[in-house]
């Protein structure tokens, strides 16, 4: 779609090499770190960074579905790809045509992938997923580990090269819960064979909780510059959105601003409407409490954001400093104060990761690299 607003998402792949390079030194002397870029990089754009943070450390790529996986392939990406979800016997098909390690946790998926792999004359490789507490999905017992193991031995075209699983609460206040976690895994642990790959960590619990490193970390929020804890140090955010001033009026004591009349001026003041709302990803749940940055100036979100323009109160900035097109700073920094996709989402009720994955198709990503 031909852009002609100024509603933009400016993806830094500089933050993203140094995130990479910084997580992988961090990470001692275990040998092998994930990327994950599932759900398009987290918002970034999962060609560009996955390619980025291959040349800065990473050697493993993790995603959420098969589809991903193939669009790194056609993207010419060679590196090792793990499908962390399930998958139905079509995605199974997928998995296996374009080498792409597939997680596994029952039988009926050993089936799945046995039956493609046959066909198409290939191998499948399979990393088997402990449920150790997440309650999703994943090998739960050593009699379902049993069952599954066995089923292996009857699918000649699927290989076993590796274990995992999740935590629940890596980013929690206490430890009792993920300590049993790795209890569980450890019990599940004794039923597999020797020189798979096993993985446990991902950003919070690589920092945490370094005995659940084992041979591989998966680093999905950090590497895009969010600390999921507060040990977590140096990391740049890579993501900013930015829009510009539409228009700039004057409002009078009494004067409403959008649906609802929720805000209403209680004095002489100046608002200035943005052309970006709910219908671009920015929450209407932000309505009435969040803050956008101009000149480096915290503006105030007024009244309900609307699908596709919203309004600030710009009353606090200097004169001359409001005018159209001037550019406005949604998430990022911008003279000496920064709003976080953290900040974003505690005004809104949620959490940095689905901040950086609001932004919808109808906002352009650009990159510096």
């Amino acid at each position: 779609m031909t852009q002609y607003r100024g509603t933009w998402i400016q993806v830094d792949l500089r933050a993203i090499a140094h995130n990479t390079a910084l997580l992988r030194r961090e990470m001692g002397n275990t040998p092998h770190m994930m990327a994950v870029v599932k759900a398009n990089a987290y918002g970034h754009g999962m060609v560009q960074v996955a390619k980025t943070a291959l040349k800065n450390g990473a050697d493993w790529l993790g995603v959420a579905i098969p589809e991903e996986g193939e669009c790194l392939r056609r993207a010419g990406i060679d590196a090792p790809i793990l499908v962390l979800g399930a998958v139905n016997e079509q995605g199974a098909e997928a998995s296996v045509r374009f080498r792409l390690t597939q997680a596994v946790f029952d039988v009926q998926r050993v089936k799945y992938l046995e039956d493609a792999a046959r066909r198409l004359g290939m191998q499948a490789d399979i990393h088997i997923k402990c449920d150790t507490g997440m309650g999703r999905i994943g090998v739960r017992s050593v009699e379902e580990m049993q069952a599954l193991l066995d089923a292996l031995k009857k699918a000649p075209h699927v290989r076993l090269t590796g274990a995992f699983t999740h935590f629940a609460d890596a980013d929690g206040e206490t430890d009792g819960y993920s300590m049993g976690q790795i209890a569980a895994f450890e019990k599940l642990r004794k039923q597999l064979p020797e020189g798979i790959l096993v993985h446990a960590a991902a950003s919070a619990a690589s920092v945490r909780y370094p005995q659940a490193r084992y041979q591989m970390v998966r680093q999905g929020i950090s590497l895009y510059g969010c600390p999921p804890i507060e040990e977590s140090k140096g990391l740049e955010p890579a993501l900013s959105w930015y829009t510009e001033i539409a228009y700039v009026k004057e409002m009078a004591p009494g004067d409403c601003i959008s649906y609802g009349c929720t805000f209403r001026a209680e004095k002489k003041m100046k608002v200035a409407t943005l052309p970006v709302g709910y219908g671009d990803g920015y929450h209407r749940a932000l309505s009435g409490k969040a803050q956008v940055l101009i000149h480096g100036v915290r503006c105030p979100v007024l009244g309900r954001v609307c699908m596709d323009q919203m309004m600030v109160d710009v009353t606090a900035l200097p004169e001359g400093a409001a005018r159209n097109g001037e550019r406005v700073v949604l998430l990022g920094r911008q003279g000496e104060d920064e709003i976080s996709a953290q900040e974003l989402a505690a005004w809104a009720g949620t959490i940095s990761y689905e901040m950086l994955l609001a932004p919808t198709s109808r906002v352009p990503i650009t990159y510096i690299e």
